[in-house]
């Protein structure tokens, strides 16, 4: 909108073509069409925008009481419709509740940036014309899915701007920032979460594992091991899922390592890029021995999407690992980092990585050990399989195994 200039005329002009919007969805929607009797529509909307500007007109020449007249003239109005519908048997505010906002929409399109009365004049619009898709949503929806939106919102819009913006030891120790990574984790899994559950039990284990593994490789490997130990005609099936889902933490490390030091991510992502071909190439590695069918297959690598408990868990344990990590260098050099790095790999690794990668310092020597952290989770995940699904343990093992080695040229290159 800028270098446009919103004239007068312009603006009463939208004022009635957002009220006239409104009010054709509310006559288009078939609101009381059973009895024929509406509580407004195309005419009668606009006319409210159009009374909403006249009275901003007023209150701009000093007629300052036209505005809270006008509001309660209006209120007044939708308050006798909805008693004359609850006399007749029917419910329901959207239409006397829309036309309120018609005539703030009108107010607003003379005193305000103009965005605002379009936002609010099309977002009113788009929320009466769904609200079957709305009400099918809601019925829909999973309360711990939906309280886990609501602890993702205490995450972000109130315990990040509580945070104190500075470094504290001589760790650099920044709590926003810490915060920052827990969120920007936290977001990957959360929508991993929602595409595995909408999209994992129709097309199988091999979505699963793709989906998964944006969640959590490591909790997809246990859980593929599980249904091969369970269901041995599905432990190939079971096995390909676990390695797609391993390809997959490349591509979700690479995309963290980005975010937060993209000088890092310069000197590792092809050999993220050719780590998650190899793993991809080993899935597909004999895939035409699978005899199941996987229309009705469907792993959860999540019990609750989100929960406040392991967001404060993964900043403590980033905590203490940038804390290990600068121990490790200072006591032992490159040797102690390698060796930490390997330790770590058996578990999750990524508070360890984005430990890591939080300082822009010793480039080589971190992708180095970012390195050995995945190759040794790499192994552990194998390990975990291997145990679960013994009849597959020759396939798991060489998989795995070759996949383990071939991090190590990447080391020093």
């Amino acid at each position: 909108m800028q270098g446009f200039e919103w004239t007068l005329e312009l603006r009463f002009a939208l004022a009635l073509g957002l009220g006239f919007l409104v009010g054709l969805e509310r006559e288009s929607s078939g609101a009381d069409r059973k009895t024929g009797r509406v509580f407004a529509g195309v005419r009668t909307y606009t006319i409210i925008s159009m009374y909403g500007f006249a009275c901003a007109w007023l209150y701009r020449i000093d007629v300052t009481m036209a505005l809270p007249v006008g509001m309660l003239s209006v209120a007044a109005l939708a308050l006798v419709g909805y008693l004359a519908k609850l006399r007749e048997g029917r419910v329901g505010w959207t239409s006397e509740i829309a036309a309120l906002l018609t005539f703030v929409v009108g107010v607003l399109t003379l005193l305000t940036d103009i965005w605002v009365p379009m936002t609010l004049g099309i977002v009113s619009t788009i929320l009466l014309s769904e609200k079957g898709d709305l009400e099918s949503f809601v019925d829909r929806l999973n309360k711990s899915e939906f309280l886990a939106v609501l602890k993702f919102l205490v995450v972000t819009a109130i315990i990040l701007p509580a945070l104190p913006d500075q470094s504290y030891t001589k760790f650099n120790l920044n709590p926003t920032h810490i915060w920052q990574i827990v969120i920007l984790v936290s977001s990957i899994g959360f929508v991993g979460y929602f595409l595995t559950k909408k999209f994992g039990s129709r097309l199988g284990l091999w979505l699963s594992g793709l989906l998964g593994g944006i969640v959590s490789s490591t909790a997809v490997s246990i859980a593929a091991g599980r249904v091969a130990q369970r269901h041995p005609e599905r432990s190939f099936d079971a096995l390909q899922m676990s390695l797609l889902a391993s390809s997959v933490m490349y591509l979700r490390i690479l995309v963290l390592v980005w975010v937060l030091n993209p000088v890092i991510a310069g000197l590792l992502w092809w050999k993220c890029l050719l780590l998650t071909g190899i793993g991809i190439a080993l899935t597909l590695w004999g895939s035409g021995r699978s005899t199941a069918s996987s229309s009705d297959a469907h792993i959860s690598t999540l019990e609750n999407p989100f929960e406040l408990k392991p967001a404060f868990i993964f900043a403590a344990v980033f905590v203490l690992l940038t804390v290990a990590t600068a121990f490790a260098k200072q006591l032992f050099g490159s040797a102690g980092l390698f060796g930490l790095s390997f330790v770590v790999g058996v578990v999750d690794i990524d508070p360890y990585i984005l430990s890591l990668v939080h300082d822009s310092g010793h480039g080589p020597l971190i992708v180095m050990a970012v390195l050995i952290a995945m190759m040794s989770n790499t192994l552990a995940k194998g390990s975990y399989f291997t145990v679960l699904a013994r009849d597959r343990r020759r396939d798991t093992i060489w998989r795995y195994g070759l996949w383990a080695l071939l991090h190590i040229p990447l080391l020093f290159l």
